[in-house]
C-alpha cells in the first residue's frame, strides 16, 4: 500500500465512522457558490479540520467542509471550499479530497470555479462550460508512486470532460434560458494573477479562461475513473484583456452577484445528470 493510499484510507475510515451515506455525485464549489447548501436537503456536515491528515482551506470565501445530502433526488457530497496548490500543500494533498469523494462512492464530479476570461468574445459574468483543459503549468497530481488502487500508472486524458455530461449541461442551460459559453480552461499555480504577456501566451495555446484550481482535480478524478464536468464563472477579464488591475475581492464580488443563476444552473444540471448516472 502506497503512503498516499494509506493516508486516504485513514480519511475514509474516519468518514465511515460517522456515516454510511453513499453519494453518487460530487460537487466542488468555487468562489461565489459558498451558500449552495440552501439548495440541498442536508444530512450531515463534516469540517475538513475534523478529518485526520486532511488539508484545510486558508482562502477567504472557502469555508472548508463537506456537505452530505441530496440535490433533488441525487445523493451528493459537496465541497464547500477547496484547497489550492498555492496555499503550500503538496499536490497529492490538493487532490486528496477528490480521491476521498471517489472512495465515498461518487461516479460523477462536477467542478466549478471563478476564472479570468481570455477569450475576447467573453464578458464578465459569463458562464463557461469546460470542454478541455491545459494543466501543463502545474505539477501533475500523479507524480510519484502510483496509487494503483485508484487507477493506472499512465491514464488516458483524451476525454477528461465527459461529452454526455456536457450535452446534459447544455440542455439544462437552454431549458433554463441561461447563456452558456464553451471553452478550454488553463490552470496556473497562483497566487499572483498572470501578466499580460502570459495571457497572450495562454491565448496562443488555445486557452479561453484561466484560474488557479480545477485542472489538477480533474486529472486525479480521471485517474480514478470518475466522470467529470465543469463550469467556470468568468469573474474578470484576464490581465491585458482588461486594463483594470485585478484583485481577489473583485473576483468574489462578481461571482457573488452571479451566484443565484450559477446555483440554478448547477442544481438543475446535477438533477438531470442524476437521471443518467450509471
Amino acid at each position: 500500500m502506497s503512503r498516499q493510499y494509506e493516508k486516504l484510507e485513514k480519511c475514509y475510515g474516519y468518514y465511515r465512522s460517522l456515516t454510511d451515506f453513499k453519494p453518487e455525485a460530487g460537487l466542488i464549489l468555487g468562489s461565489g457558490l459558498g451558500g449552495y447548501a440552501g439548495n440541498m436537503k442536508v444530512e450531515m456536515e463534516i469540517p475538513y479540520g475534523d478529518i485526520p491528515g486532511f488539508p484545510v482551506s486558508t482562502v477567504q470565501g472557502h469555508d472548508g467542509r463537506f456537505i452530505l445530502g441530496y440535490i433533488g433526488n441525487v445523493p451528493a457530497v459537496v465541497m464547500k471550499g477547496r484547497v489550492h496548490y498555492y496555499e503550500g500543500y503538496a499536490m497529492e494533498d490538493v487532490v486528496l479530497p477528490v480521491r476521498l469523494m471517489k472512495k465515498m462512492g461518487i461516479k460523477v464530479l462536477f467542478l466549478t470555479n471563478a476564472a479570468g476570461g481570455i477569450n475576447r468574445n467573453f464578458q464578465v459574468g459569463d458562464f463557461m462550460m469546460i470542454t478541455d483543459q491545459i494543466s501543463s503549468f502545474v505539477p501533475s497530481p500523479l507524480i510519484g508512486e502510483n496509487v494503483s488502487e485508484l487507477g493506472d500508472r499512465f491514464p488516458d486524458m483524451t476525454h477528461i470532460y465527459d461529452e454526455e455530461l456536457q450535452n446534459l449541461i447544455e440542455e439544462t442551460a437552454e431549458e433554463e434560458k441561461i447563456p452558456l459559453q464553451k471553452g478550454v480552461y488553463l490552470q496556473t499555480t497562483g497566487p499572483n494573477f498572470e501578466s499580460p504577456a502570459e495571457i497572450r501566451m495562454y491565448s496562443v495555446l488555445g486557452a479561453d479562461a484561466v484560474g488557479m484550481s480545477t485542472a489538477c482535480e480533474a486529472v486525479a478524478a480521471r485517474h480514478a475513473g470518475v466522470r467529470i464536468c465543469g463550469i467556470s464563472c468568468i469573474s474578470n477579464m484576464a490581465s491585458g484583456i482588461s486594463e483594470e488591475e485585478l484583485s481577489h475581492l473583485d473576483v468574489q464580488s462578481v461571482a457573488d452577484k452571479r451566484a443565484g443563476e450559477f446555483e440554478r444552473l448547477v442544481t438543475k444540471s446535477i438533477e438531470k445528470i442524476g437521471e443518467h448516472i450509471g
